[in-house]
């Protein structure tokens, strides 16, 4: 009996410990586990966790980021077909480099998209060459932009994301937010079918572009019309130089001509509100004729004209711009153009959606309930601050520049633009350092004000010489004041002390350098 006992203890006691051992084994595997499978078994339904209203550029790769950490997303997009636009057609060395750790960098390929190592610039029928830097240290990528049909790069976008299981991609119009009590629990929408219907999820994220009908229920933000964009395609013909954007300093501002496939120029200028020819009356192809094309070089001109002539159809769009701003609403949040828009000059819109969406999914991916409207709001807090370093660089830069392009009778005004003529022109440092923030290569505060004060420096250094005459000196301190002036509003507009901050910049470049691809 003794004996018999002390084996059932032993045994009892061999149970005991067998069980602990496999419970800890198991407790510390749920514990390492990832955010996808850790939401996955959290959530017994198949209700959302998150909605997102629209499927471009940054719904559709948010949409795919988040489904990769294991969230529910669905994603209600008003036309499912291929859009057919001409902005969002160059995606800079920075942006691709997000797209990448974002694990959608194929989306590029089979979209006979092209390579672009940088541009042409011409002014007075002189042109210098720029390229992107190929020895910078803290770029780690391929230093090259892509340029390509932007629906097509959408579709493949919504393809890659559709692609996933615990991502619904419904087509319907969104007609308007569910709120309580100051927070946003849903969207109300009218489905493929005609049908009102509403969806709930705990976040959902407006990111349905410039012409956003969301964004004034969120914010009393509206967007300023600063130009027009006017484009078109000439087909079936190939640049002298197909691997770099031709930017033309013209009259009343610039034109470009760069490839968006192996055989299709987009070619594009800009005017402003108060000078917009007619297209349906053929003022605007006349125009074209007899006011832009005899500014572009003759070389391009014979393709700038090639499109006119074969009667392509002619575009335009607003240039807007607008300071991003929070909602005081909680769960939600705003992406991409409803959220943030700068002067598309510089091409930098892609590459700032693509920081947002990295900077986003990595901060909410420790937050396993989503429907912790706090947590999620000082997520979305500090998601405002963290993405100063990159939003604001680029939409100082990108307002600067286009400012810059446009062509004036003001001897001040014209220095300013042959200053950054010769700047860009000058080679070494100067010309490496513009293209690296052009590029969203070093997206830092700092070096785009040494560069703005640098440009102004030399620009004012060219207008004394030979001598410092009275006129001369007058005329630089104009040009002096006319960059203050340019430079101080955008600066307020971003925040001083978010963009230059280190403790910011250090954990925007946490972000930005140490997201991993998913």
């Amino acid at each position: 009996m003794d004996m018999a006992f002390i084996h059932v203890c032993v045994w009892t006691l061999f149970a005991f410990v067998l069980t602990w051992t496999v419970l800890y084994i198991t407790n510390k595997k749920k514990k390492t586990m990832k955010l996808a499978d850790a939401v996955a078994e959290e959530r017994s339904d198949d209700a959302a966790d998150v909605i997102i209203v629209g499927a471009g550029v940054g719904g559709s790769a948010l949409a795919y980021a988040l489904a990769k950490d294991g969230r529910r997303v669905h994603v209600i997009e008003r036309d499912m077909r291929e859009p057919e636009r001409m902005m969002g057609e160059l995606m800079q060395p920075g942006g691709r480099l997000m797209l990448s750790k974002l694990g959608l960098q194929d989306c590029l390929e089979e979209i006979d998209a092209q390579k672009s190592t940088g541009m042409v610039l011409y002014k007075d029928m002189k042109k210098t060459v720029v390229s992107y830097p190929v020895d910078n240290n803290n770029f780690p990528y391929e230093p090259s932009a892509r340029t390509f049909y932007n629906g097509r790069f959408v579709q493949r976008l919504r393809h890659k994301a559709s692609s996933l299981h615990n991502v619904r991609l419904e087509e319907g119009t969104v007609k308007s937010l569910i709120e309580e009590k100051g927070v946003i629990k849903g969207v109300t929408y009218r489905n493929k079918a005609g049908e009102e219907t509403t969806a709930f999820a705990p976040l959902t994220v407006v990111c349905d572009g410039c012409y956003s009908n969301l964004r004034r229920s969120l914010t009393d933000k509206n967007a300023k019309v600063i130009s027009y964009s006017v484009g078109y395609i000439s087909k079936n013909c190939r640049l002298e130089e197909p691997e770099r954007l031709h930017l033309i300093m013209a009259k009343p501002s610039y034109a470009m001509l760069y490839h968006i496939s192996s055989t299709d120029v987009r070619c594009g200028f800009e005017v402003f509100p108060d000078n917009i020819p007619s297209i349906s009356n053929g003022e605007m192809a006349t125009f074209v004729k007899n006011t832009i094309a005899p500014q572009v070089p003759l070389k391009l001109r014979k393709i700038f004209l090639k499109g006119i002539d074969e009667g392509a159809q002619i575009k335009t769009m607003p240039t807007k711009s607008m300071g991003a701003t929070l909602s005081e609403k909680k769960g939600v949040i705003l992406l991409g153009d409803a959220f943030n828009m700068r002067h598309p000059a510089v091409a930098s819109g892609m590459m700032v959606l693509l920081s947002d969406i990295l900077i986003l999914r990595r901060l909410l991916q420790p937050i396993n309930n989503l429907g912790d409207t706090n947590k999620v709001s000082e997520v979305i807090k500090s998601f405002y601050v963290i993405r100063k370093p990159m939003s604001a660089t680029a939409n100082t830069i990108g307002n600067a520049f286009s400012q810059v392009l446009i062509a004036s009778t003001d001897e001040a005004k014209e220095a300013m633009r042959q200053g950054c003529y010769d700047y860009l022109s000058s080679g070494g440092f100067r010309t490496s350092g513009i293209m690296a923030l052009l590029g969203g290569m070093n997206p830092r505060p700092l070096s785009l004000m040494y560069h703005l004060f640098s440009m102004t420096m030399s620009a004012i250094g060219h207008l004394l010489s030979p001598f410092p005459s009275p006129l001369r000196i007058w005329h630089s301190l104009r040009l002096f004041g006319l960059s203050i002036k340019m430079l101080v509003p955008h600066l307020k507009a971003e925040g001083v002390s978010q963009m230059f901050f280190p403790a910011n910049a250090a954990a925007y470049h946490k972000s930005y350098m140490a997201a991993t691809t998913i």
